[in-house]
């Protein structure tokens, strides 16, 4: 999508866990675009100085950053306030954050291991929402949610997080429902794997590596092809999608299976003779 094709100046996106991956991609693709972007971080995840050479490169207007835990309510009510100190509203809402346990057994499970998943990777995307609506009085006119195709195909491990985000992508119909009188187009996005450091502290360094031997490099989604989806979303082009899930996967999620596996190895083998 070409960056003179929209324009966002005057616009404010608030992202959490925007300081890197793909909530920072998704900061990029608004903010070369002209809007004022706003990234929420926790843990001392980020590195400022390299954030604003990135977005300087790319043109992007200088982004503000905050600290505030997704899964606290207290934090989200200072950081909103902290927020109404540098600008008069939040036009769009990306709910970025997921955290949750690694699953490597039917004894791993627990329910506080669960909730924890809901608390970042579901909750804030209704929590933040009343919060900012209390803080400026109005809501954002576009709100994503972030979810991945965890709960549709099995991912080692990923069980907390497959079922957050479950719980997410049927909240978003209901919030659809909820905010309907109020013109808000809310929605979830979710793609296949995309190579972040998320996805390599979820699944370990050797998963890109393994990959290699089975599956092309466009199996994988560039962040910027998500970000570029959102960035659509939230165009104005498109607002007539509301309460829905959206997947960005090239289509490939349809037909990566065992069969297609054996299919490319039959290939392999028949360009070997």
């Amino acid at each position: 999508m070409s960056n003179t094709l929209l324009d966002f100046s005057g616009k404010v996106v608030l992202i959490t866990g925007g300081t890197r991956g793909i909530g920072l991609q998704i900061g990029l693709s608004f903010a070369k675009r002209g809007a004022l972007c706003i990234l929420t971080y926790n843990w001392g995840d980020h590195d400022e100085d390299a954030i604003f050479k990135s977005f300087e490169e790319n043109n992007a207007t200088k982004p503000l950053f905050f600290q505030a835990d997704a899964s606290k309510t207290d934090d989200t009510k200072t950081l909103l306030e902290q927020i109404k100190q540098k600008v008069a509203k939040i036009d769009i809402f990306i709910s970025n954050v997921s955290v949750a346990s690694s699953v490597t057994s039917f004894e791993d499970l627990s329910l506080k291991g669960l909730k924890q998943s809901i608390s970042y990777s579901t909750w804030p995307m209704v929590g933040y929402t009343k919060e900012i609506y209390k803080t400026f009085g109005f809501y954002p006119k576009y709100i994503i949610g972030i979810s991945s195709t965890g709960p549709d195909n099995y991912s080692m491990g990923y069980d907390y997080v497959a079922a957050s985000k479950s719980i997410l992508e049927v909240f978003v119909k209901y919030l659809n429902y909820h905010l309907r009188a109020h013109e808000v187009c809310i929605n979830v996005v979710r793609s296949r794997a995309i190579k972040t450091k998320s996805l390599e502290d979820t699944f370990g360094k050797e998963l890109s590596e393994f990959a290699k031997k089975f599956i092309p490099e466009n199996y994988w989604i560039e962040p910027e092809e998500l970000s570029e989806a959102i960035v659509g979303l939230c165009s104005g082009y498109c607002d007539s999608i509301s309460g829905e899930t959206i997947t960005v996967d090239k289509g490939t999620t349809f037909f990566d299976n065992l069969m297609e596996i054996y299919n490319r190895s039959q290939k392999k083998t028949l360009k070997s003779l």
